[in-house]
């Protein structure tokens, strides 16, 4: 018999921050030796993501273990995020608040098992905003990653650069229902 996986809802970063820590670390360890990937850098985008308006993070537990999270805010038109998207998202996106899909990631012997997918779903539950939006290196599991936020109805919308140091990114979109 399987454990259960019990979901956490964070409001606020620092009772989570270890757990997404770890489970990053764990979730990207073979890119770790990568400036954009490194946990440094990750704890520096966490702090200041946790600050956005909107943001929320769940981490998923068996038997009190971490085994995966992710973690959104909201962004509005003149955000960041949708100003290094090319070509320029069309306005249906970008005219009201979106939520933007900053992290998801699960630890390898749960990959697989419809748990990120329950982590997801879960995190967009009690969302008002009409579209969700996150960033995807297309080349991650060899184009795996990608298909697979399409099989859950993302769609490609362009691409972005979030730094010099990070890869270029596909911009997907849909609607958060």
């Amino acid at each position: 018999m399987t454990p259960p996986i019990e979901l956490r809802t964070f409001h606020s970063a620092e009772p989570a921050r270890q757990g997404l820590l770890d489970v990053y670390a764990d979730v990207r360890a073979d890119l770790l030796h990568l400036p954009n990937y490194a946990v440094t850098a990750f704890a520096e985008r966490l702090d200041r993501h946790s600050k956005e308006p909107g943001w929320v993070a769940i981490l998923a537990y068996e038997q009190g273990e971490p085994i995966g999270y992710a973690y959104a805010n909201t962004v509005e038109a003149e955000d960041r995020w949708w100003k290094r998207v090319t070509p320029a998202p069309p306005a249906e996106y970008t005219d009201r608040p979106a939520v933007a899909l900053k992290e998801i990631g699960v630890r390898i012997p749960w990959r697989g098992t419809g748990i990120a997918r329950h982590i997801h779903d879960a995190l967009l539950a009690d969302r008002s905003e009409p579209y969700v939006t996150l960033m995807v290196n297309p080349l991650a599991g060899n184009g795996k990653v990608h298909r697979l936020y399409e099989s859950w109805g993302y769609e490609d919308i362009g691409q972005s650069q979030p730094s010099p140091a990070s890869p270029v990114l596909t911009a997907m979109v849909r609607p958060t229902r």
